[in-house]
């Protein structure tokens, strides 16, 4: 841990000071305010480490005019001129959704994420527990029995046969269920009386518990396993945040902050290691109240952290059918999916953040959890105006007849394209055919005037954002299937998918005027890397190669070596 965090202020210390610093031969590219593509060959970063000004190529338009110099004046001096050897310049990217510290503890736990069969799953279950003979639980997540081609939940006794002498709580890959053995179930007190609670399934077999938990039944468990400590939180985000840098994502929207996330964030923050940008959305309005003082936080520590929004549940996940729909899903007729909340407490808790300024970001998934959001809305959008950027997490499924109220609310959809190449054939199982129309319809809500914000839901999807810029102008995969794009009508440009990674991200946050793009008294943030994305083919892009990320004019992470082969 404490090699880790050295790691992490070395960082730091190593990098120039943020003081006239002219990073110079790079392919610039960057969008500006009207959503244009910038070209440009160097960037000046000024005493604050914000951008001083861009330096034009002779075929680009800067967004600043190169400034007139004087007849015979002397050459500018730098404190630092670095060369950016021909690499692409890029704005730091920001994943609009996602989840630090549940990133951070997938890299400390059980991954299950590249497991293809219950019995690989197993396997690996068995070998970590061997490994770890001191952990009293079990705990890890990535399970996803459509991957398995199981056709229905594990069950506890399949997970006894992998470990039986100690609890194991296993979160399936959407973080929507959780599957248990029988050791965990009894530490949990679970037994044949156990009801469903609200808002949740305990899901039964031969009339008792199978051993998974669906939504807010998984609380029965989760309640019972142990918490992690100070040092262990601290781990967990410096490795998340190496993740993040390595793969150029220099800010990103915590989707679900907890007390003990905020208090990890801001140790962080105290003692100078924090090295990415989060912009904080409290786990429900019960943490937002113990956090702040009855309104947003300031920014911290130059713009990394700030609370100014509360995340709210309306329906569960696709995969574990707990999306809530309007019809009965197609391959099980008996179900609907999960309504997590009413209207009226709906309506309630949205006020009650309201009135106090926060921004509110509501998860919906299935086509009814949309439509109750939006009603929602339309309602409070009388009692609380001005510019509240009302968030809606997913939008995964919505009626095509719902799709321009998002505009007419001005409501952001905060998408994810990697999830629509991970789901397509399980969505057209679960829905069918001629209930598809609506389905991650990004240019749909484009063409309606809807403001887009891109991200991973990581550790539900890897963090990756190249992966999601390339899904989002393909509709394809890794492996580019399926040939010509999943529902190509729906693909974006190459400079939308950058914009919803970039600008739009930004600009959902409330921080368009902090970071998003590259321009004078903007943060500059920024990496280098080896492909451009407005030409580089798909899979180039999706093997793109971060050598520096830098945040606030410093430079935060680079590839080993990177910058002594300067």
């Amino acid at each position: 841990m404490k090699r880790l965090l050295a790691c992490a202020l070395a960082a730091l210390v190593a990098a120039p000071a943020a003081a006239d610093t002219l990073i110079e031969n790079v392919r610039g590219v960057t969008l500006n305010a009207q959503g244009e593509v910038v070209r440009f060959t160097g960037l000046v970063i000024g005493r604050d480490g914000k951008i001083a000004r861009l330096i034009p190529g002779p075929d680009a338009q800067a967004e600043a005019p190169r400034a007139k110099r004087k007849k015979n004046a002397p050459p500018e001096v730098f404190d630092a001129r670095l060369d950016g050897q021909g690499k692409v310049l890029l704005p730091g990217l920001i994943d609009a959704h996602g989840h630090v510290m549940e990133l951070g503890f997938q890299q400390l736990t059980l991954d299950l994420s590249d497991t293809h069969s219950l019995a690989e799953a197993q396997a690996k279950i068995a070998a970590y527990a061997r490994a770890n003979p001191n952990r009293k639980w079990i705990l890890g997540r990535g399970w996803n029995q459509e991957i398995w081609g199981l056709g229905r939940f594990p069950t506890a006794a399949e997970l006894d046969a992998a470990v039986a002498d100690r609890p194991v709580w296993l979160a399936r890959v959407d973080g929507h269920a959780g599957w248990a053995n029988s050791a965990a179930m009894a530490a949990a007190g679970i037994t044949a009386t156990t009801k469903s609670p609200a808002g949740g399934q305990v899901q039964i077999a031969d009339g008792k518990p199978s051993g998974v938990f669906v939504d807010a039944a998984t609380q029965l468990v989760e309640a019972h396993v142990p918490q992690p400590v100070a040092k262990d939180r601290d781990l967990a985000l410096a490795k998340a945040q190496d993740l993040f840098l390595s793969l150029g994502i220099t800010s990103i929207a915590d989707m679900g902050t907890s007390v003990a996330d905020w208090l990890t964030f801001r140790r962080a923050g105290d003692a100078g290691w924090l090295r990415t940008r989060i912009f904080s959305y409290s786990a429900s309005i019960e943490p937002m109240a113990q956090i702040t003082a009855g309104e947003p936080t300031p920014w911290l520590y130059g713009d990394k952290l700030r609370m100014a929004g509360v995340k709210l549940y309306a329906d569960g996940a696709l995969g574990s059918r707990g999306a809530w729909l309007k019809q009965p899903y197609a391959d099980k007729p008996t179900e609907l999916g999960l309504q997590f909340l009413d209207d009226a407490k709906l309506r309630n808790l949205m006020s009650r953040a309201a009135m106090d300024g926060f921004q509110i970001a509501v998860h919906a998934i299935g086509d009814a959890a949309n439509a109750q959001v939006l009603n929602a809305i339309a309602d409070l959008s009388e009692s609380y105006g001005g510019d509240r950027r009302w968030r809606i997490e997913h939008a995964q499924i919505v009626d095509p007849a719902d799709i321009p109220r998002f505009a007419q609310l001005g409501v952001i959809a905060s998408m994810q394209p990697v999830h629509q190449t991970s789901d397509r054939l399980m969505a057209e199982a679960r829905l069918g055919n001629g209930r598809l129309t609506g389905a991650y319809a990004w240019h749909s809500m484009q063409l309606a005037g809807v403001r887009l914000a891109f991200g991973s839901d990581t550790p539900v999807e890897s963090p990756d954002p190249f992966a999601g810029l390339a899904a989002a102008f393909t509709r394809q995969d890794a492996r580019g299937a399926p040939p010509g794009g999943w529902r190509p009508e729906e693909r974006v440009t190459r400079a939308d998918a950058l914009a919803g990674f970039t600008t739009g991200a930004a600009y959902a946050s409330f921080a368009e005027g902090r970071v998003g793009r590259l321009a004078p008294g903007l943060w500059a943030d920024f990496i280098l890397l080896d492909v451009d994305p407005l030409t580089a083919a798909p899979d180039a892009l999706r093997g793109a190669k971060v050598f520096e990320s830098w945040v606030g004019g410093q430079r935060v992470w680079s590839r080993p070596d990177a910058a002594e082969k300067r």
